[in-house]
């Protein structure tokens, strides 16, 4: 996924398919200037990890 991509996925109302490593995750925050995104695991909200953008893979 672009950083691009990423912004407006987190800043939608709308719940967007994102996983990363095979597991389904909200977008907290993306640094569009370092291609770095906050997310947590869907089942594990308050487990917040920063990740490569490019990791993270929209279906």
């Amino acid at each position: 996924m672009d950083t691009q991509r990423a912004q407006e996925i987190s800043a939608s109302p709308v719940m967007a398919d994102v996983t990363y490593n095979g597991n389904r995750v909200y977008i907290e925050h993306v640094d569009q200037e370092n291609q770095i995104a906050t997310i947590h695991l869907l089942d594990n909200p308050n487990e917040k990890q920063s990740v490569p953008v490019n990791n993270l893979e929209e279906y």
